[in-house]
């Protein structure tokens, strides 16, 4: 695919260089398209990028040939894709399938299942998650469809959850500001530790049945198993969680679901294989949601 960006007035006689980075183009894509690309183009002309633009110009350049991540595509492995653009893809998770291979998990995971889709497009299998949760959650996993992309849906996205807890919670918002570190000699548990680094979960008790919470949570901070932590550090682990003290009696894993994804995705205009901006860096915002999965909503 090609970018394209408008050299608005106030960027005239700006390096390129300097123009890229005003236009959200990271550093590991700019020597990407020096070494691997076809280089910056000025209306169509060869352009280095310690030369300046002037105003009406219009910069553009190929996004370089991927470099393959060894994920193995995997056909079989199903993938719902609930939202797509040129730039961003968001996917419907199920609980039980790991995001990206691990050494627990080398293959079967939600990146050989999407690696399979996007090659039988033709597109790039590159798998580029922004947000990864975990194995036995479910819900939305936003990714990356190329390097420009990257940088800006990591940079903007924010995550809310819906959890399932044991035990009645006060209705309403609540917040949990404790540091997670390790726990003891595990090599996957957390737990709230003065040692640990500074984490805060706001959440918003919205109902109270059969003995559970239902809460709305904003992980402000990204911890491994930070809701899962800070929920069993209220007393209230969540149901299904026996990690952190919780009871698999109702529902066989953690009660935990990616529920919203808001981020912004480059805003402008797709035609054939052109992408131009409507400005430089210029972004939409994007709102998906994704109902609770039946597996929580029968215990409530």
């Amino acid at each position: 695919m090609r970018l394209c960006f408008p050299v608005p007035a106030e960027a005239n006689g700006m390096l390129l260089r300097s123009f890229l980075r005003r236009c959200a183009v990271s550093t590991e894509l700019s020597l990407a398209v020096k070494h691997r690309g076809s280089g910056y183009f000025a209306d169509g002309m060869p352009i280095l990028a310690n030369r300046p633009v002037a105003a009406g110009q219009l910069i553009s350049f190929e996004l370089p040939p991927e470099l393959s991540d060894g994920v193995l595509p995997q056909p079989e492995i199903p993938v719902r894709i609930v939202y797509e653009d040129a730039f961003a893809i968001v996917l419907d998770k199920p609980a039980g399938l790991a995001v990206h291979p691990t050494l627990n998990y080398p293959d079967g995971t939600l990146a050989n299942g999407y690696a399979a889709a996007m090659l039988a497009r033709g597109q790039s299998p590159v798998f580029r998650p922004v947000n990864r949760i975990d194995k036995d959650t479910s819900g939305l996993v936003l990714a990356a469809k190329n390097m420009y992309a990257a940088n800006i849906l990591a940079g903007s996205a924010q995550k809310l959850y819906l959890a399932v807890a044991q035990g009645a919670l006060p209705l309403g918002p609540g917040v949990v500001d404790a540091p997670i570190g390790p726990q003891g000699g595990s090599i996957i548990g957390r737990c709230v530790t003065p040692a640990g680094k500074p984490s805060r979960t706001e959440y918003t008790v919205t109902a109270v049945k059969n003995g559970l919470s239902l809460a709305e949570c904003v992980p402000v901070t990204g911890r491994t198993h930070q809701i899962r932590v800070h929920f069993a550090h209220l007393g209230h682990p969540l149901a299904g969680d026996d990690l952190y003290g919780g009871s698999r009696q109702e529902i066989d894993r953690h009660a935990l679901h990616c529920a919203r994804l808001r981020f912004s995705t480059p805003k402008g205009e797709l035609v054939e294989n052109t992408f131009c901006f409507a400005a430089p860096g210029a972004v939409r915002q994007v709102e998906v949601n994704c109902p609770l999965p039946a597996d929580m909503a029968a215990i409530l």
